[in-house]
């Protein structure tokens, strides 16, 4: 039997306790890294099938309260994690990868199936909050010129990974209706930095081409814009909706565009001249989200400028590069 003290401690590590699955990726080992940085115990639950343990070396060194799990989340063991744990709040970054390549039928089902799978495990286990993180750009159509930065409503999905990412955003509201479950669904611009893998992003892929002297390949005729969004800032963002924007879709990136074009040019100014590809037909010709919510409900705004975030990325390269 625990006496009152060590009962108020066993509580207070729980309210400190959040898991995040997917937490040995790009997003979720920084996430990591956070979370331990602030005194919070973290459980990664990461199948490690695009993640890897090297991606956890500095959350590892930083000591603290981290246990890591390779499990799938939809499986018994990964499920366990939470009914054993009990994270007060559960991060799920694991949902539908990269946009780069078209999201097939089989990727989409597994996809919506763990987050019923957590959302089942999380009200189960009594955990206070589950926060998501979903591609911005599939949950808002192809909007104008005019309508960009493009704000959080109304939500039309783009691709199957707009109808998945709108699903998930209905069962989280319906748990939180029906079981008291808040939620966060953090809408993503595109988010580069240190450990993403080359195939992952344009940023990475640029790096990747640039620092083997390749020129970098375009599709279309580079004047396609994107908001992009240095991982420090993506990861506080994160971090702040642990307690705050309960039940809201919020939109995460810089409000400001930058071309294709442009982007390669920032990355390799005295290098060869990009290749063109054929545009896929699904390309959205101008994007960025407007992050007024983010300010207003998360207190956050980015700092890190796109020339301080692509030098800091660029010095992470082992050995540096360009």
């Amino acid at each position: 039997m625990t006496n009152g003290r060590d009962g108020d401690a066993v509580a207070d590590e729980r309210r400190r306790s959040v898991a995040v699955i997917g937490g040995a990726g790009f997003l979720g080992s920084h996430l990591v890294e956070r979370l331990l940085a602030e005194g919070r115990g973290v459980d990664v639950i990461d199948d490690l099938s695009t993640g890897t343990l090297a991606n956890l070396a500095e959350a590892r060194r930083q000591g603290g309260a981290l246990k890591i799990h390779n499990s799938d989340i939809t499986s018994h063991d990964g499920l366990a994690v939470i009914g054993m744990r009990r994270p007060t709040v559960i991060y799920h970054l694991a949902l539908l990868g990269s946009g780069r390549h078209p999201l097939d039928a089989d990727v989409a089902s597994r996809s919506f199936g763990s987050m019923l799978a957590v959302l089942e495990a999380s009200r189960h286990a009594g955990s206070d909050k589950v926060v998501v993180a979903l591609p911005a750009g599939a949950l808002y159509g192809k909007p104008s010129a005019r309508e960009l930065p493009i704000k959080e409503l109304p939500l039309e999905a783009r691709g199957l990974r707009g109808v998945v990412s709108k699903a998930v955003i209905d069962a989280l509201a319906h748990y939180r209706d029906e079981y008291d479950l808040e939620f966060t669904a953090l809408a993503m611009s595109n988010v580069y930095g240190p450990r993403q893998r080359a195939d992952a992003g344009v940023v990475a892929r640029f790096l990747d081409a640039a620092a083997r002297g390749d020129p970098a390949e375009i599709e279309g005729d580079g004047r396609q814009t994107r908001d992009f969004l240095f991982i420090d800032d993506a990861t506080d963002a994160l971090f702040q909706a642990s307690d705050r924007a309960g039940g809201l879709v919020v939109n995460v990136g810089s409000g400001t565009q930058t071309s294709i074009r442009d982007l390669w040019c920032a990355i390799a100014p005295d290098g060869p001249d990009p290749v063109r590809a054929r545009a896929r037909p699904d390309e959205l010709a101008r994007f960025a989200v407007s992050p007024v919510r983010a300010r207003i409900q998360l207190s956050w705004s980015p700092w890190t400028t796109l020339a301080d975030g692509l030098a800091e990325t660029i010095a992470s390269l082992n050995p540096p590069q360009l």
